[in-house]
C-alpha cells in the first residue's frame, strides 16, 4: 500500500485575519474610476488611496497608526486636472510618491511627516512626454531616483525624478494597450503585459525585446477571473505569489519553487466584501514578532481593511527561516550609473530587531540649465530685429533683477525650513 507523501514546506499553514474593527480606516470614498490599477500603495510610514475629488485628480495620504474615522476634510493630494490612476511609494525615500492621471501627467510629491493643514497641491516636479493618460508607474528597485511610467499612447518613459530628465523612452516596443510593467530585482529587465495576449522580456538600456516566446507554460493554473483583473504580489523572501481578484473577495496564494510542478497552491483568504483595490506592505513593515509574513490593505466601498498573513510558531523568538535579509531603504545605485550599463542588487537589511523608519529626508530636483547646453553646430540663421544684441545696461539690470529674485528665493527656503523644523518638534513633543 503505497501513502501519499505531503510535501514540506515551512508555508503550509500560513494563516489570513482581517484586522480589528478598530484598526480600519473609515470613511474614505474610494476612487470609482474604472482603471485595472490597485488603487492603493502603503510603506511603513504612510497609507495612501485614491480618491473621488471634485475638479480634478486626488489621494489621500495617511499616517500609518491614524485608524478609525477619517475627517471629512481632511487634507488631500491634489494638483492634477484629471483623476489619479495610479500611485507608488519611493522604495528609497518613505516621503516621496509618485501619482500618474488622465491628465498624461506625472507628478512626484514630497509628504511631511506632520499632518498638513491644508491639500498638498505643489508637487517637487511634474514630468510631461506622454501624449495621452498615464496608468502604470514603477520605482526601481535599486537606482535612486529613477521612475518608470507607461501610458495609453503604449510608451515606456524612464525618468531621473532628480533632474526632471527622460533617460529612456521605449516608443516601439508594444502595438497596443500595456497592462502591466514589472522590473526584476536588480532592475536590468523589464517584463511587460499588453493588450496583443503578449509578454515581453526588455532591457531598457538597449533599447530591446530580450524574450517574448513563452509557447510552452511552466505551470497552468486555471482560475474564476470574472469578476475582474487580477492583482498579483509576489514576495521573493518567501517565494510566495499573492493573487488579490479586484472584485471578488479572496486573496488566494501560491509557493514558487524550482522543481516541478514549480507552483504549489496554498490556500485562499476569503471574506464577504468585495475588494475595490488592495495595497501590499513592504517587508520592512511588518511586525516581525508575531510572525506576520505579508499585509495587505484591501479597499472598500468606503474604508481600508489591514488583512494580515503569518506563520504560527510557538516560540517568541526571532524566525530567521522566515525573515531573510529584505531590502531596505537605501538605493545601490545612482540614476546616471545605471543608465551607463551598471547594475546592482538591492542593498539588504535584517529585520532581526524590528524595523524604524528613518526620519524625514527631503528629495531635492536639480533642473538642467539649458544654458550649460552649447548651441547644435551649422550654419546660422541670418539675423533678424528680434536676435540684435542687449545693451551694458540692460544685461546689468537684468541681473540685478535676478540676483533680488534669488535672495528672495533663498529667503523663503529658510523660512519654511524654520517653519518645518517647528512643526516637527511640536509633532515630536506630542507623540
Amino acid at each position: 500500500m503505497s501513502r501519499r507523501v505531503v510535501r514540506q514546506s515551512k508555508f503550509r499553514h500560513v494563516f489570513g485575519q482581517a484586522a480589528k474593527a478598530d484598526q480600519s480606516y473609515e470613511d474614505i470614498r474610494v476612487s470609482k474610476v474604472t482603471w485595472d490599477s490597485s488603487f492603493c500603495a502603503v510603506n511603513p510610514k504612510f497609507l495612501a488611496i485614491i480618491v473621488e475629488a471634485g475638479g480634478g485628480g486626488a489621494f489621500i495620504v495617511l499616517p500609518l497608526a491614524k485608524t478609525g474615522r477619517v475627517d471629512k476634510n481632511y487634507p488631500l493630494v491634489t494638483g492634477h486636472t484629471a483623476p489619479v490612476l495610479d500611485i507608488d511609494w519611493c522604495p528609497h525615500n518613505d516621503n516621496v510618491i509618485a501619482s500618474a492621471s488622465d491628465d498624461t501627467t506625472v507628478m512626484v510629491w514630497q509628504v511631511p511627516d506632520y499632518t498638513p493643514v491644508r491639500n498638498i497641491t505643489e508637487p517637487i516636479i511634474t514630468l510631461e512626454g506622454h501624449s495621452k493618460r498615464v496608468g502604470i508607474l514603477s520605482w526601481h528597485p535599486t537606482a535612486r531616483n529613477v521612475l518608470l511610467s507607461a501610458g495609453g499612447d503604449n510608451v515606456i518613459i524612464i525618468w531621473n525624478v532628480g533632474t526632471g530628465e527622460v533617460l529612456l523612452s521605449l516608443d516601439d516596443m508594444h502595438p497596443d494597450v500595456i497592462h502591466s510593467v514589472c522590473w526584476n530585482s536588480n532592475g536590468s529587465l523589464l517584463a511587460t503585459t499588453c493588450k496583443d495576449k503578449t509578454l515581453r522580456i526588455i532591457d531598457p538600456r538597449k533599447g530591446q525585446v530580450v524574450a517574448n516566446n513563452f509557447e510552452e507554460p511552466v505551470a497552468l493554473q486555471e482560475m474564476d477571473t470574472s469578476n475582474g483583473v487580477l492583482l498579483p504580489f509576489y514576495d521573493p523572501d518567501s517565494s510566495i505569489v499573492y493573487l488579490c481578484g479586484k472584485g471578488d473577495s479572496s486573496i488566494r496564494y501560491f509557493e514558487i519553487t524550482d522543481e516541478p510542478p514549480f507552483v504549489h497552491y496554498l490556500n485562499t483568504f476569503s471574506s464577504k466584501e468585495p475588494q475595490r483595490g488592495m495595497g501590499f506592505m513592504p517587508k520592512r513593515g511588518l511586525d516581525v514578532s508575531k510572525c506576520e509574513i505579508a499585509r495587505f490593505y484591501k479597499l472598500h466601498e468606503r474604508k481600508c481593511e489591514p488583512i494580515i498573513m503569518t506563520v504560527p510558531r510557538k516560540s517568541d523568538l526571532f524566525q530567521d527561516d522566515l525573515y531573510p535579509d529584505t531590502p531596505g531603504p537605501e538605493p545601490a545605485l545612482e540614476a546616471d550609473e545605471w543608465l551607463s550599463g551598471q547594475d546592482a542588487e538591492p542593498v539588504l537589511i535584517s529585520l532581526r530587531d524590528g524595523y524604524v523608519p528613518p526620519k524625514h529626508r527631503e528629495l531635492r530636483v536639480t533642473k538642467r540649465n539649458i544654458l550649460d547646453v552649447r548651441p547644435p553646430s551649422g550654419p546660422r540663421r541670418s539675423q533678424s530685429a528680434s536676435d540684435a544684441p542687449l545693451s551694458q545696461h540692460t544685461l546689468e539690470t537684468l541681473l540685478d533683477e535676478i540676483k533680488a529674485l534669488r535672495e528672495q528665493v533663498q529667503a523663503q527656503e529658510q523660512r519654511i525650513t524654520a517653519l518645518e523644523n517647528m512643526l516637527c518638534e511640536l509633532v515630536d513633543g506630542t507623540d
